[in-house]
């Protein structure tokens, strides 16, 4: 709903896993759940990486690839917030930045 919200319009917010490292040291990845979206050109991923634990990143490309400074947050609805604001932000100095 936080994403629909944001967009004014139904978003296809979709189920899937990725393969990511838990931890920097770490050699083997970990198949973690993930929610994706696509909205405006960007790239959203929030993944579960514990029981209350989540992760989250936005990309444009695999060369233009932002997380919200925080590493991780132990309630889902903050991590969406978050990652929704600071790429609004980002957005907006991108727009500035092309003109």
């Amino acid at each position: 709903q936080t994403v629909q919200e944001r967009y004014g319009k139904p978003v296809d917010v979709q189920s899937a896993d990725a393969e990511i490292r838990l931890f920097p040291d770490d050699r083997e990845l970990t198949s973690v759940p993930v929610l994706y979206w696509e909205e405006r050109g960007a790239h959203f991923v929030i993944f579960k990486v514990g029981e209350k634990n989540y992760r989250n990143q936005f990309f444009y490309s695999s060369r233009e690839q932002f997380g919200t400074g925080r590493e991780e947050y132990d309630e889902i609805g903050d991590c969406v917030i978050t990652l929704l604001r600071v790429q609004a932000d980002h957005e907006s100095t991108r727009v500035i930045d092309k003109d």
